[in-house]
């Protein structure tokens, strides 16, 4: 495609040259101009072999120029880089083939900065190397650069300059270019240095017809273009040869502007010739058509009419008839002629012989014989004049006799002879057709349509009886021309011009009968991957834009990077076109996709397809030393997804409501397949693991979104359910346990090892707590801060779990520290057995001390008992109260962490955790709580049985009430009891007070109890001790309530009822509690209880404890209690 862009400039920049040179020979710069033999004006002087730099000395030097010495200079510097004494320059070759023929230039050469005066240089695309400098003369084996798209000045731009280093040599700020100009309009200015654009690369767009055996070139189609528009507009009488008197007259102005200084502005205003002949000299400048082509194209066509009465213009065989009529003299050179005579000749040979419509059947001989008559014709011009002409003229005669007939083969259901079907193939018709609808853009800015299309286009509608065209071709090939013009520009404009063109052309169902047939019988053969095939007209035109806007929409992620109005019409493009193919298939040749919804669907997949390829690529290439490859891919993963959401499918969905979805939906098995095997291989929470969950989460849950936005109300669950989802909660979840046992494992450890090694010591008179609850507190807030700093998506089992683990260790905590205290039955001495009372034992008693009871406990259980002090026991309590208290903080504090952690999650789902929340707050704790409670509890009433049953049992249990009450009360135990409140209260914490008081409290009247109902067979008891007792309970009672500093009275009352009840039953005589005995003894049977309240066990135990002959005898009677064995 550059060597093509390279041919094409360096034909711009040859063109310019002749027009430059031609109005310096033409202007009064030149003394005199000496004509070489055989040429009458520069009309007949090819130009292009001139040299530039004999003439600018002849100027210099006022002399005459003798052109066949300019010529001989000018072949002479071509064998060999032409040399120069201007010192050190930018000096660069021209490679490129001189005799290279092409279409004409698709875009302007580069502009030249305004700045300074510089020299010109050479400017050829790359790679090709040019020499460049800065006179004139340097150029004489190159073009000069452009000072005009055509000979017609009005195109020469202001901003060229031709500035030599020399002094007051020949350059183009002596020739005033805004005096050149016919119309010195800014906007003009500015609209050619529009037209200074970068033209694109329009090779993926190309006709689907075959080429031309001949070698035709697209300057030989705009040519003979130009002359079937002639000879079309001659048939209505418009076609007039142009006087030279008026060519003269406008080199004439140039020559007296060349003279002028840049300070005189004269504007010189001139208006296009009115109707059919201005009309044609604009088209003329359009195609770049040399007016003395135009003038000999003319002359011939007239010529060609002489003596043919009644003959339209457009009937003539045109090719053959300008051979007949245009002769060698009318050239300045033989090459010209030569080249113009081959181009005709290749024309006849294209248009009648290499692509027919019909096959010849008969005229096959004439066919061949046809060939034979074209070779001699081109081989007359070798032989000698007298020869060559003699033999052209015979051949000339022969082919008119052969090529008529062939050119009047009713090949597209005409008449006989009513059309000239002269390039019987339609190829070559719609080919030349297609030049001369290139004429429309604006030679100053090709992405613009010329102000004259409307007039360009009803005078291109002569052409068709010509070139065979119908509306349907018209429309076709205007699409195309104008769907290339916007490729190769990039102009807006040209598309949505190309779109009306499309949505003109008729469907099938809209052509009458003789135009489906004639479109089906537009054939032709072109070489493809599975060799030659058929195409209709249609595909022809139609499949190479239809294949360019799918390769545009099968990426439009790099395509339509920056915006969806541009995509929006390419769309447009490829459907209308779909459509249009679909109703004319080819062959075998059949779209498998139905519907515009499933082409739509394929863009989609193609372009997410290929977007990601190059996202994946892209994170290849970038550092992953702090982030794992398939987070980075995941983040840009989802801003694509973004992108695409925002950009491209409001376009896409118009046409396929789930383009969004197939999309997204392709996104996530494209990640999900690069995912997978990371998924395979994870088993523990490494830091790839924590880096790449969270974001794969984070792109999926962001995939649902979007489907779920872009679905309507219903349907989304449908949508998402097709997704064969990441599963990353799942697998996460499993990781995420694994790695909370291990932890809780550890925190259980930790547990264990803090209460080993505790002691029991307050950390300070503050925290009168122990260290161990700090270190287990520490260790689990380590864990649940760990717990959170997981990044990784969590479900709700996984706090359950850590949940369950953090109150399982203080239910551990608790167990361990109630373990280590003594049981009840250790502390509490066995009850003595009952006896009857016996005088001598009660006499003996107050002699003799009852003996040691062998059930106490042994050495090595009262050592531990001890150690348990009652400070030990009160730093546990506050302890275990620390630990309760603390909860209520851990557990809002995992709840709140929980919730931020949590906030992105769908409403059903969220709406679920919410629910499973408020189950596992309900019992979230409460099995720590419960064990810890419980601990406190059985500590506070282990403190009061050890302070009354073992710190203070020889005064309280062993020595209270004996002998009897008056010699020994309860003030007795008053003063070592308020010792142990003090020291409870010193260290036990506020909130724990009153249930370690009330313990002690429980635990005395235990004891009184057991005094004045088991208290043995040394102590007894007369009705007269009951007040003696009823005020010592009082004592016990006012000690604890301490003047409504201690206890609440009405639990102290509460407590001390049931002591209570049991002395004022001491207050009866004998013979009443022997009474009531017998009565609940009956009573029990049926359940009731006996008339003083009691029950027998109680009633039987004061009888034991009574000091009267009449009770002893009732108990040996009624049941055979044994006396008193001391």
């Amino acid at each position: 495609m550059e060597e093509e862009n390279a041919v094409e400039l360096l034909q711009r920049y040859r063109r310019d040259r002749r027009v430059l040179l031609d109005y310096i020979l033409s202007g009064s710069l030149i003394k005199k101009v000496l004509m070489p033999p055989g040429a009458v004006s520069l009309d007949d002087v090819d130009l292009d072999q001139v040299s530039v730099d004999y003439v600018l000395s002849c100027s210099k030097k006022g002399a005459m120029v003798e052109l066949s010495e300019a010529i001989r200079e000018y072949h002479d510097s071509t064998e060999f880089p032409n040399m120069n004494n201007t010192g050190s320059a930018n000096e660069f070759f021209l490679v490129t083939n001189p005799e290279s023929s092409g279409s004409p230039p698709k875009r302007a050469p580069p502009p030249i900065p305004a700045s300074a005066p510089s020299s010109i240089p050479i400017l050829t695309p790359s790679p090709a190397p040019v020499l460049a400098s800065s006179p004139i003369s340097d150029l004489e084996t190159s073009p000069i650069p452009p000072l005009a798209a055509s000979p017609i000045m009005s195109s020469v731009s202001k901003s060229v300059s031709l500035n030599s280093t020399r002094d007051r040599e020949l350059s183009i700020d002596d020739i005033d270019i805004d005096d050149l100009e016919e119309d010195d309009d800014v906007d003009e200015v500015d609209s050619l240095r529009m037209s200074r654009r970068k033209p694109n690369d329009a090779a993926d767009l190309v006709l689907g017809l075959p080429s031309f055996a001949t070698g035709i070139t697209e300057d030989d189609l705009r040519e003979t273009a130009y002359e079937v528009l002639l000879a079309s507009a001659g048939a209505s009488g418009g076609l007039i040869v142009p006087s030279k008197e008026k060519k003269k007259d406008r080199k004439s102005k140039l020559m007296r502007k060349l003279g002028r200084s840049k300070s005189e502005h004269v504007k010189v205003q001139s208006q296009r010739a009115p109707g059919l002949v201005g009309l044609l000299e604009a088209m003329r400048v359009q195609m770049e058509v040399s007016e003395a082509m135009d003038i000999r194209t003319r002359q011939g066509l007239l010529n060609a009419l002489v003596g043919k009465v009644g003959k339209r213009m457009d009937t003539l065989l045109i090719p053959l008839e300008l051979l007949c009529c245009i002769s060698r003299t009318e050239f300045s050179d033989k090459k010209a002629y030569i080249r113009w005579q081959k181009r005709q000749l290749n024309m006849l040979e294209e248009g009648l012989i290499n692509h027919p419509a019909v096959g010849f059947g008969e005229s096959g001989r004439k066919a061949s014989e046809l060939r034979i008559l074209l070779a001699k014709i081109e081989e007359s011009e070798s032989l000698p004049p007298s020869t060559g002409g003699l033999q052209r003229t015979e051949c000339l005669r022969s082919l008119r006799e052969i090529a008529i007939p062939l050119a009047e083969r009713p090949a597209r259901g005409d008449l006989t002879g009513e059309v000239c079907h002269w390039a019987d193939g339609y190829h070559l018709n719609v080919r030349l057709y297609e030049k001369l609808l290139l004429s429309v853009f604006d030679i100053l800015d090709e992405g613009k349509l010329t102000e004259e299309v409307e007039e360009i286009l009803e005078l291109l509608k002569s052409t068709w009886r010509v070139l065979g065209i119908n509306e349907t071709i018209h429309y076709t090939c205007y699409a195309w021309v104008l769907f290339r013009q916007f490729v190769i520009t990039s102009e807006h404009g040209m598309l949505r011009h190309a779109i009306e063109q499309l949505k003109k052309i008729p469907l099938k169902e809209q052509r009458g009968p003789q135009e489906r047939l004639h479109l089906k019988s537009l054939q032709s053969k072109i070489e493809g991957e599975n060799g030659f095939r058929d195409i209709n007209f249609l595909h022809s035109f139609l499949s190479p834009i239809k294949k360019w806007a799918d390769k545009q929409l099968g990426d439009y992620h790099l395509h339509f990077a920056q915006g969806s109005v541009m995509m929006e019409e390419i769309v447009a493009v490829a459907m209308i076109s779909r459509r249009l193919l679909l109703e004319e298939p080819v062959g075998a040749i059949e779209s498998t996709l139905v519907t515009d919804q499933e082409q739509i669907e394929a863009y989609v997949s193609s372009s997410t397809k290929h977007a990601f390829a190059r996202i994946l690529q892209v994170v290849e290439t970038l550092d992953t030393t702090h982030e794992h490859p398939l987070a980075l891919l995941a983040e840009e993963t989802k801003k694509l997804l973004n992108k695409a959401t925002a950009l491209y499918m409001p376009v896409l969905s118009r046409r396929n409501p789930q383009a969004t979805f197939v999309a997204a939906s392709l996104l996530h098995r494209l990640y999900g397949n690069k995912l997978k095997p990371f998924l395979d291989g994870a088993e523990h929470l490494t830091e790839d693991v924590v880096s790449v969950f969270p974001a794969a989460d984070s792109l999926e849950q962001c995939i649902i979104a979007v489907i779920t936005t872009s679905c309507e109300e219903g349907t989304a669950d449908a949508y998402c359910r097709k997704l064969t989802q990441y599963q990353i909660e799942t697998i996460s979840g499993t990781l995420v346990m694994r790695w909370v046992n291990a932890q809780l494992a550890r925190v259980l450890g930790w547990v264990e090892r803090a209460i080993q090694q505790e002691r029991w010591d307050p950390i300070s008179p503050q925290q009168r707590h122990a260290n161990s609850i700090v270190e287990v507190y520490r260790i689990v807030e380590e864990t649940v801060d760990q717990f959170f700093a997981l990044k990784v998506p969590m479900r709700s089992a996984e706090l359950s779990s850590l949940f369950r683990g953090i109150d399982n260790a203080f239910q551990v905590y608790a167990s361990h520290v109630v373990d280590k205290l003594a049981s009840k039955e250790d502390l509490i001495p066995p009850v003595p057995i009952l006896t009857r009372y016996k005088k001598e034992a009660g006499i003996k008693a107050f002699v003799k001390k009852e003996l040691m009871d062998p059930r106490l406990p042994d050495e090595r259980r009262s050592s531990e008992i001890n150690v348990q002090t009652t400070p030990t026991l009160c730093v546990q309590l506050n302890t275990l109260y620390y630990a309760i208290s603390q909860l209520n903080k851990l557990e809002d504090s995992i709840w709140e962490r929980w919730t931020r952690k949590k906030p992105q999650e769908r409403s059903i789902k969220r709406s679920t955790d919410e629910k499973s929340r408020s189950s596992m707050q309900k019992d979230t704790f409460d099995g720590s709580r419960k064990d810890i409670n419980a601990a406190i509890d059985r500590i506070c009433e282990y403190t009061g049985t050890k302070v009354i049953f073992w710190d203070l049992r020889e005064p309280f249990i062993d020595n209270l009430y004996k002998p009897n009450v008056t010699h020994s009360r309860l003030e007795a135990i008053v003063e070592p009891l308020d010792m142990v409140l003090n020291q409870l209260c010193d260290i036990i914490v506020e909130p724990l007070r009153d249930r370690i008081v009330t313990g002690l409290l429980q635990a005395a009247l235990d004891g009184l109890l057991r005094v004045i109902l088991d208290g043995g067979p040394s102590r007894i008891f007369f009705p007269s001790d009951a007040k003696l007792l009823e005020e010592d309970l009082e004592v016990l009672k006012e000690f604890f309530i301490s003047g409504g500093d201690g206890l609440p009275r009405g639990v102290v009352e509460n407590q001390v009822a049931r002591v209570r009840h049991k002395i004022k039953l001491h207050s009866y005589e004998t013979r009443e509690l022997i009474e009531d005995l017998k009565s609940a003894s009956g009573s029990e049977m049926q359940g009731g209880r006996s008339n003083l309240g009691a029950d027998t066990n109680t009633l039987l135990r004061i009888l034991c404890h009574r000091s009267d002959s009449e009770a002893s005898h009732f108990l040996k009677k009624q049941f055979k209690i044994p006396r008193s064995a001391a």
